[in-house]
């Protein structure tokens, strides 16, 4: 019977391990989503794994040779629990083929939703590091919060993807 799994792959090379799983006869998997990115040319949207370093596979470890996994090039090892591999339920793979779009991006602003008055973490641009309350969104791409600086609350206008929740 044929289940998803999760394999560990080396940093950066989520795609090089779909290509190699794939030419190996193994159906791979791998959730992309696009983020923004401030450069030296300002900001550009680029493609990337939704779960950095972990690519899904589709095994039936009883007919196929799945430890073959664990030495393709890019690769780290599947996932286990014990001497076996640790299966992934097909209700969560449905629910990210289901978010994702027609050209295979899954959209973060959709996942990610923040609540007035929740703690969030500004991780890009001139108020990176600093913490704020989340006030309310603005747009599709921008969100509103409240920063304390120089002593007063400040409402600031921040792309949706340079904040992040605090844990």
């Amino acid at each position: 019977m044929k289940r998803w799994y999760v394999a560990h792959t080396k940093a950066g090379a989520e795609r090089l391990a779909e290509g190699n799983l794939e030419r190996q006869g193994f159906r791979a998997y791998l959730p992309r989503a696009q983020m923004r990115r401030r450069n030296a040319r300002g900001l550009s949207t680029v493609t990337v794994p939704l779960f950095p370093r972990y690519i899904f596979v589709q095994l039936d470890l009883d007919n196929a040779p799945w430890r073959a996994v664990n030495s393709t090039y890019g690769v780290s090892r599947l996932i286990s629990f014990g001497d076996r591999p640790a299966h992934v339920d097909d209700a969560v793979i449905d629910e990210i083929r289901q978010r994702e779009r027609e050209d295979g991006i899954v959209p973060l602003a959709d996942i990610v939703s923040f609540k007035p008055g929740e703690a969030v973490e500004i991780t890009h641009g001139a108020f990176s590091d600093r913490t704020g309350i989340f006030k309310c969104r603005s747009d599709k791409e921008r969100v509103v919060v409240l920063l304390n600086l120089l002593g007063r609350d400040l409402s600031v206008a921040i792309e949706s993807d340079c904040v992040r929740k605090v844990a």
